[in-house]
């Protein structure tokens, strides 16, 4: 089982031929809305990988609310620990560009909600627990101490990057980070090495931990105490990279909790990341586990 502890949102996605820079106004030539929300996202892709998942959050008591949810639940994601905030329903505005490209503006809303409280009901007792830093950072870590208390293997993904959830890092089994990401970390916590690399396996030295580092086109890279190895991107040509690292979190996810070693749940995440650039938005993109290439 796996337990996600995370955000839930609405995408508003918008396309066009370019990215504005700061002050410009550009024609858009598409909308649409969908699922989304870092946990949400990951979480489905667990469940299209094969795992049985449950949905730890926090909705808003309008509109957004049930549209937010309606891929998960179609997934059959086990959504009963999800709760109604008084709040509005998280939002995520996502510019995406003909290349791909994209940047997002996130609105918290009810992910702001989550809470120690939560933690406290999903009863974290063995499995696999994913987590991201778009609901509050106590309640990552209260969530972080709770699975090593309940032998629970937690899975920390360090998006967005927040520079004073540095010290949650050590408290996770899993650290999945995109390599600006890992690099800020890599600062706060004073890691030591010539490269990219050295640090990694200077974080993996001195927590006992497991890194993994996602590249984008040129794959990925991962250290653990016992050994370090790259590996690289299954070659697509991509429409929109949006539900790319949420895809192979929750590929990675569940690929660990049905038993897969380290390097063949990363082969399997890496592939089913690339899968989802092919298609725009981000829930709608994450391929099922039949799509993957044997």
């Amino acid at each position: 089982m796996i337990t996600v502890i995370g955000s839930i949102n609405l995408d508003l996605i918008a396309r066009t031929m370019h990215l504005p820079k700061p002050g410009e106004t550009v024609s858009g030539s598409d909308f649409q809305s969908a699922p989304g929300g870092k946990g949400a996202n990951q979480a489905l892709a667990a469940a299209r990988a094969g795992a049985r998942v449950r949905m730890v959050g926090a909705i808003g008591n309008d509109a957004f609310g049930g549209e937010s949810m309606a891929l998960l639940d179609e997934g059959g994601v086990d959504l009963s620990l999800v709760r109604k905030a008084e709040v509005a329903t998280g939002i995520a505005l996502i510019t995406v560009e003909a290349s791909g490209e994209n940047v997002i503006v996130v609105v918290p809303g009810a992910n702001g909600t989550v809470s120690l409280g939560d933690v406290k009901a999903a009863g974290l007792s063995g499995g696999h627990l994913l987590l991201q830093h778009e609901i509050p950072l106590a309640t990552v870590g209260a969530a972080l101490k709770a699975a090593r208390e309940n032998g629970t293997i937690s899975i920390l993904n360090i998006a967005p990057w927040r520079d004073e959830a540095a010290d949650l890092l050590p408290l996770a089994d899993i650290v999945i980070a995109n390599e600006t990401e890992f690099d800020l970390a890599a600062s706060r916590l004073k890691l030591e090495g010539a490269d990219r690399e050295s640090r990694m396996a200077d974080f993996a030295a001195k927590t006992g931990r497991t890194v993994i580092v996602t590249l984008g086109a040129d794959g990925l890279c991962a250290a653990t105490p016992q050994e370090a190895f790259a590996m690289p991107a299954y070659p697509v040509k991509p429409v929109d990279t949006v539900g790319a690292g949420d895809t192979f979190c929750g590929y990675l996810a569940a690929g660990l909790d049905m038993g897969l070693a380290l390097k063949a749940a990363c082969r399997q995440a890496a592939i089913a990341a690339s899968l989802a650039c092919l298609k725009p938005g981000a829930q709608p993109a994450i391929p099922f586990a039949d799509e993957l290439p044997t």
